[in-house]
């Protein structure tokens, strides 16, 4: 029987009635030079998600803003107050505690009390360390969660767990899951942005914003760092619009022709769609990053007026501007190498990382709410563990994965308060405890998805973003 693809002409009826009656999408691509084609795909283009998640639940976030703090931000020195901890400093772990699994064997060093000292802030009361003067002015809009707990007392695999739910590679990020699960409201620009930090050196690298199993047209997309964070995206001068259409107009039927060649492979098929993705950011990118347009005291609210705080806060204003152009999940990383690994010296790095975020992070709380964008978004604030209570090497702390906080605000969130807790020294969580899966479970009911439902058939299993085991949302996280 004669292939439909060839382009062989048949030199008699017997050939002809050999001929493969054509799909409705073969014949409208082959049909008037593609122009069918074109129409179909236009159609097709209204509704880019292949799952299409259809649940009651009324979706009360759009979008999402991660503002990942890695290397692991010491809750007992920013959103934990422990007055245990102060008054049992330079004692050591009571034995009642158990044993107690830690990376460097700190279990027996002497308990280290908070190194600045926490206030109540706003109307709420809710405490929060001086470290942060900036976020303790938006006090009353953020919900602390102080009853998170994961599962590696080790970076790359609590990096992997709370951007995957995982602690093993190779898992689809969240990004990748709310991309998966909604599809895309604007077709200029991508669903999942990542901001990575311009030091890089993340510990488990971009597996972190990966795709996973999940098509690779849905893993995060990276913007660098400075005046040009996306590499030539530009055209050369010499190079006209009509010329660029032309030449994309060849390759895309040449990449149609590969791929049906190849069984349509996802790999080829998430390249393809980069460049024409590509090439439809021409025209809205570059209005995107470009923040000279924004007014004085707007750049001046995100600290991007001084030299400690200009980077961070950049970036922070970038993700306000891609929320604008409905981009559904930006990812914001904070810390380098070593970032926020206080090992060492807990009040000297987090003297430095607070320094050059708090200001920022305000400046992102203060322009969504002012801009009615915070009804809608949800902002979240948090790195891959906590720190523990002992002290290492003097005045540092090493990982804690036990016990530890992030805050959320925006889109439903009730602010001005904290859920859960940890125990009186802040090792352990202990009250209305969240797991990761957990955490991930409520996000996704905050964007309208029901965890159970959001699912993508892989190596025999019906895979989810929370896990084979049950997970549960939080509802009292929210308003």
């Amino acid at each position: 029987m004669s292939d439909v693809r060839s382009n062989k002409r048949p030199d008699s009826l017997r050939e002809v009635s050999n001929f493969e009656v054509p799909s409705r999408r073969k014949f409208l691509a082959q049909a008037g030079g593609g122009a069918g084609m074109l129409a179909y795909a236009a159609l097709a283009q209204a509704d880019q998600s292949p799952f299409a998640v259809r649940t009651n639940i009324a979706a009360r976030a759009k979008r999402v803003i991660w503002l990942f703090m890695h290397g692991g931000p010491s809750h007992v020195d920013l959103f934990d107050p422990k007055p245990a901890l102060t008054k049992y400093g330079g004692q050591r772990l009571p034995e009642s505690f158990g044993n107690v699994m830690t990376r460097r064997k700190v279990a027996n060093n002497p308990l280290l009390p908070p190194v600045r000292r926490f206030r109540p802030r706003g109307s709420s009361g809710l405490e929060i360390s001086d470290f942060l003067p900036h976020i303790a002015k938006h006090a009353d809009d953020i919900c602390v969660v102080r009853s998170l707990h994961g599962d590696s007392v080790n970076h790359p695999q609590s990096v992997y767990q709370m951007n995957t739910g995982s602690i093993l590679m190779g898992n689809p990020s969240v990004g990748s899951w709310v991309a998966y699960g909604l599809g895309s409201a604007n077709q200029n620009m991508p669903s999942f942005v990542v901001l990575p930090d311009p030091g890089g050196g993340l510990k488990g690298g971009p597996p972190a914003w990966g795709s996973g199993y999940l098509s690779a047209s849905y893993q995060g997309v990276t913007m660098r760092p400075g005046t040009s964070p996306i590499l030539d995206l530009k055209p050369q001068p010499e190079v006209s619009l009509q010329q660029q259409q032309i030449d994309l107009s060849l390759i895309r039927t040449l990449n149609r022709w590969h791929l049906d060649q190849r069984d349509h492979d996802d790999q080829l098929t998430a390249r393809v769609k980069a460049y024409e993705m590509a090439f439809r950011m021409q025209a809205e990118a570059p209005q995107l990053v470009d923040i000279s347009k924004e007014s004085i005291q707007t750049q001046r609210m995100y600290g991007i007026d001084q030299k400690q705080t200009r980077e961070f806060g950049q970036r922070c204003l970038l993700a306000r501007r891609m929320i604008e152009r409905d981009v559904r999940f930006v990812q914001l990383y904070s810390g380098d190498t070593n970032g926020w690994d206080a090992h060492a010296d807990v009040d000297k790095n987090h003297t430095e990382y607070c320094a050059r975020t708090d200001k920022p992070v305000a400046g992102l709380l203060q322009d969504l709410k002012q801009r009615g964008l915070l009804d809608d978004t949800l902002v979240i604030w948090g790195g891959e563990f906590g720190r523990m209570p002992m002290s290492e090497q003097g005045r540092g702390r090493d990982h804690n994965p036990w016990g530890f906080c992030a805050w959320l605000a925006g889109a439903g969130i009730a602010g001005g308060r904290a859920y859960g807790a940890t125990d009186e020294i802040g090792l352990r969580a202990v009250e209305d405890k969240v797991s990761v899966n957990d955490f991930h479970a409520s996000l996704l009911h905050l964007l309208g998805i029901d965890h159970y439902d959001l699912t993508f058939y892989h190596n025999g299993l019906d895979k989810r973003l929370t896990g084979p085991d049950e997970a549960h949302v939080v509802h009292g996280l929210i308003g």
